[in-house]
């Protein structure tokens, strides 16, 4: 294997893809040299951490080529020119493997890109890897029978997440500079938080859902980006975002704002919550909140520890309504094929459907969360709390002790389910360092339609809470 080149003091691979797609810009470096250096780390590094389930070598390296072409011409160029991106294998891509972590779809090849997928082609960037995710995208943690399991660039026993999480382990350890992840509950954030990097749950409908699979439980779903930095998937919000006359709920556009923005000139107004409302958490995690509220006011944010008593558990409302919508779903087309199903797509297909007045009950508790959070920003313009209540898990973990309480798996959805349920946009924001050595991440939440607010302050705030310019050993 070549050494891998560097341009200034980081290695090209772990430069940014908004550098990245200046260099190439400016010809200080070449499309090619880029994508040959992440083909090299991949090489190198991916055996490790498993997060790479179809490589796109050949392919990527001929676009780098007419990407250099069109630079030396002068013809006009997109914001990821030349730089390569990862794609979350849920995400059609077409002429390209889409396996959904199932064997029910081993070898399937889908015609048409995902819309998302497809605005990262138009921007110039060029297509790298599919990465793992757990069967049907349906867990916190990503293994499964196909493509097997992704670990931790920063511990290869703990978990990078789910279902995300090949998309977080390949970014965090240099595979990728930016990418493209889906979530449900927890899908980008939590394995971001794991790993070490940001990425975006924008407002529900900002991004188009199409060629995502499954084609259900839409009204939960979100398309994101993810990257090293809040930079990266800002820029990756700005080229996802906007419908696409297929999506029903994509239908904001693209310069639509929040009606309820604060005043110009006024400070920002942040609450702040960690174990109050979404406990237990490890006592770390709520520090690195803490910490990160402060930094806020020091900044000029006017800043208020909050408790959110209208939260409730919406968690168990969230996971009704998708396995509501799933289970039949899954049912229809994998019936018969059992003995293919991994233990996530078995449990799918034993769980049985909620009552009638059990899933309208949750789709109450919706509404009335929805209408709870409108309440809450009149009086705040962001919402500042933890991603995950815990550092990254040991894998196959099915209870876990934080902060000396005993819980199950499904709390680490605890404090990213409330967003998915609501559709506000929340963003993970890398940001400190545990005594375990593992990366801790905060979450910022603002109304609906506020997308610039958070990721201007996720701008402010990453890495100053000890996680700095570390990166994985590997």
């Amino acid at each position: 294997m070549t050494s891998t080149p560097t341009k200034g003091t980081d290695p090209i691979h772990y430069l940014e893809a908004t550098t990245l797609a200046a260099l190439i810009r400016t010809k200080q470096l070449s499309s090619r040299e880029v994508v040959q250096a992440h083909l090299n780390r991949i090489e190198a590094v991916n055996p490790k951490i498993n997060a790479v389930v179809t490589l796109l070598g050949t392919t990527a390296l001929q676009a780098a080529d007419a990407a250099d072409k069109a630079v030396a011409s002068g013809a006009a160029l997109g914001p990821l020119h030349g730089v390569p991106f990862s794609i979350k294998d849920a995400l059609d891509t077409a002429g390209v493997l889409t396996q959904r972590g199932s064997r029910l779809f081993a070898g399937n090849i889908p015609d048409k890109d995902a819309t998302a997928v497809a605005r990262f082609k138009a921007a110039g960037g060029i297509p790298l890897m599919k990465t793992n995710l757990p069967e049907f995208s349906a867990w916190t943690e990503t293994d499964n029978l196909v493509t097997g399991r992704s670990n931790n660039p920063w511990n290869l026993d703990r978990t990078p997440g789910g279902s995300s999480g090949g998309e977080s382990a390949a970014i965090a350890a240099g595979l990728s500079p930016i990418g493209i992840g889906s979530d449900v509950a927890i899908s980008v954030r939590g394995p971001a938080a794991f790993t070490g990097i940001a990425a975006l749950k924008a407002t529900h409908g900002r991004i188009p859902y199409t060629g995502h699979f499954p084609a259900v439980i839409s009204r939960w779903w979100h398309v994101g980006p993810m990257a090293r930095t809040v930079r990266d998937v800002a820029l990756g919000y700005s080229i996802l975002q906007g419908p696409d006359g297929r999506d029903g709920y994509a239908v904001h556009a693209r310069n639509a704002e929040s009606g309820a923005a604060g005043l110009a000139g006024q400070p920002i107004r942040v609450g702040w919550v960690s174990d109050a409302a979404f406990g237990p958490v490890d006592p770390e995690i709520t520090a690195a909140v803490a910490t990160a509220a402060a930094q806020l006011a020091d900044l000029g944010c006017e800043v208020e520890e909050v408790s959110l008593p209208f939260l409730g558990d919406p968690l168990a409302a969230l996971m009704t309504v998708v396995f509501g919508e799933i289970v039949p779903y899954v049912k229809a087309f994998a019936t018969g094929r059992e003995a293919d199903l991994h233990a996530i797509g078995a449990g799918i297909m034993v769980t049985p459907d909620p009552t009638f007045a059990d899933f309208n009950g949750a789709l109450a508790q919706a509404e009335a969360l929805r209408s709870a959070f409108a309440g809450f920003f009149q009086k705040y313009d962001v919402l500042l709390c933890p991603v995950n209540p815990m550092t990254a898990t040991p894998h196959g973990a099915q209870e876990l002790v934080v902060n000396g309480v005993t819980v199950p798996w499904t709390h680490v959805m605890r404090a990213t389910s409330p967003f998915n349920l609501s559709g506000l946009p929340a963003l993970s924001v890398p940001y400190g360092f545990s005594s375990e050595h593992l990366p801790i991440g905060i979450q910022l939440v603002s109304r609906w339609l506020d997308e610039p607010t958070i990721l201007r302050l996720g701008a402010l705030l990453e890495r100053k809470g000890g996680l700095g310019d570390r990166h994985p050993v590997l």
